[in-house]
């Protein structure tokens, strides 16, 4: 059985200690422009994140893959919980007001009498052979 997971590869780890780097320096430089303290044990952390990424990046194997396995640990915890919140403030709200106010997307209701379900388009949508090859 195949999961999305086996199609997902993780960056290589000239790109992870790069951005790595690029990320420590940014914290360690930033503060001092708003105000705050110069950390310079983050830029430290940067320049040795960048340094390894340029010069030898088979070290930073490991770390690679444990934050991206990390990140896939996060992905199965937490987008289950966004996409059900979400559903839970957005979708669930809208069904019962539109039940409230008696509004129906579809028609379900069975009519012997009638002739067809299919309900024409005015104006017409576009000419079926305008959408043959849609890939």
């Amino acid at each position: 059985m195949s999961t999305m997971d086996d199609d997902i590869s993780s960056p290589s780890d000239r790109k992870f200690g790069l951005t790595f780097g690029v990320i420590f320096i940014l914290f360690g430089l930033v503060p001092p422009v708003f105000g705050g303290h110069f950390r310079w044990w983050v830029l430290v952390i940067g320049i040795v994140f960048a340094a390894l990424a340029l010069l030898a990046p088979r070290i930073l194997n490991v770390p690679n893959r444990l934050w991206f396995r990390l990140g896939l640990l996060l992905h199965k915890i937490v987008n289950p919980l966004v996409l059900g919140s979400m559903f839970l403030m957005v979708v669930t709200p809208m069904a019962v007001f539109m039940r409230l106010f008696g509004k129906k997307l579809l028609n379900r209701a069975y009519d012997p009498a009638a002739k067809s379900y299919w309900i024409e388009r005015n104006p017409p949508g576009p000419i079926p052979d305008s959408i043959r090859n849609q890939f």
